[in-house]
């Protein structure tokens, strides 16, 4: 008891700490995230009391024996369990067969009369109530080691921003050099994404995107091609901290991804429900998420090759650098679409890792 207080009121103070240091740096968007952080542990708390409270309760529904059909246990019930060997050495430790009897009836059935069964056993809800302690932890855990790693990814990119600003500089001081450098960029970004002959075909470009993920991440002629036809987009200056811009962004599309809708509770309710023996429901769904992940980096790269193709075809493309940024590039036209599968990843990835755990340590 005494180990658990401390580590609730120093997880508490690491929390009041984290949030007086992201309104200190005017982080907005981050704080928020925080918040919604804090709701989610308040709902999971919540959910830990009632169910602590209303085991006893929900156990007691009974329902008819014929009402419920073995075919939709999670697991092969045993049809007999009894064995001579187990028999007699049941006789051995309970030498008074009225006691056998009484335990046994008493396992099967604790509070149903004859011919009833509980809906759902206290066993099960008990194992209930630690799975949702453990997808809590995880899901949580997820979220900071997901915007830890966004943000040193990020920030991995800031000296290529010190470079894009310093020629925007001797470009705006008429320097030939700066704007030669600008050029071989973007002509370095156009033969990356254009120089394989299925980047223009219309099926094959799928399946080049598609390899590309594995091997190929953004580059320092990416980031300029991007911040350029981000700045010539929205008629910005040269000098524009576009860096800054996908930090702040970055924080507030985690700040909308960060927590468990409604529709995502409906989603795991169901996911238990319908994991009963002889359907292998949970190994056929672990298979989904790394399915979406790479749909997701095969459409961004795609994203990219068509910004780059695009350039190429225009004429003439050394004086028109404006990339075409839209939001029919993605699916549906409709960007928020992709933060939304990554929502769903991520409490799927965590749902998984929560079972997984759960069921070493009850298995």
């Amino acid at each position: 008891m005494v180990v658990m207080v401390s580590l609730g009121f120093f997880f508490q103070g690491s929390l009041k700490q984290l949030a007086k240091w992201l309104d200190r740096t005017k982080r907005k968007a981050l704080l928020s995230a925080l918040d919604k952080i804090k709701e989610e542990l308040m709902v999971f708390g919540l959910l830990s009391l009632l169910m602590g409270h209303w085991i006893a309760f929900v156990a007691k529904i009974c329902v008819e024996s014929s009402t419920l059909s073995s075919k939709f246990y999670p697991c092969v019930v045993k049809k007999n369990n009894f064995t001579p060997g187990n028999h007699v050495l049941s006789r051995v430790k309970y030498p008074n067969d009225s006691f056998v009897k009484e335990l046994v009836h008493k396992q099967k059935n604790e509070y149903c009369p004859e011919g009833h069964e509980s809906f759902v056993s206290h066993e099960s809800l008990e194992q209930l109530h630690r799975l949702m302690f453990v997808l809590g932890v995880i899901h949580v855990s997820y979220s900071f080691i997901a915007i830890a790693l966004a943000m040193i990814k990020i920030y991995s990119w800031r000296t290529w921003e010190n470079q894009a600003k310093t020629m925007a500089l001797q470009s705006v001081l008429g320097s030939p050099e700066a704007a030669f450098d600008e050029t071989r960029q973007l002509s370095t970004f156009i033969f990356h994404h254009t120089s394989h002959p299925w980047s223009q075909h219309r099926v094959l470009v799928w399946l080049l995107c598609f390899s590309r993920q594995f091997w190929s991440s953004i580059n320092q002629a990416d980031y300029f091609a991007l911040r350029l036809g981000f700045i010539s987009k929205h008629q910005l200056p040269l000098t524009y901290d576009f860096h800054n811009y996908m930090l702040r962004s970055m924080e507030e599309e985690f700040r909308d991804i960060v927590g468990i809708s409604v529709p995502l509770w409906i989603y795991g309710i169901c996911c238990i429900f319908l994991n009963f023996h002889g359907t292998d429901f949970y190994f056929w769904l672990s298979f989904l998420p790394a399915i979406l992940i790479l749909l997701i980096g095969t459409k961004l790269h795609r994203v990219v090759v068509k910004l780059a193709v695009e350039i190429m075809n225009s004429f003439p493309w050394m004086r028109n650098h404006q990339l075409n940024l839209r939001d029919d590039l993605f699916w549906l036209g409709k960007p928020r679409l992709l933060l939304w599968l990554i929502q769903f990843i991520s409490f799927q990835n965590a749902f998984e890792m929560s079972t997984f755990l759960w069921s070493l340590v009850r298995f």
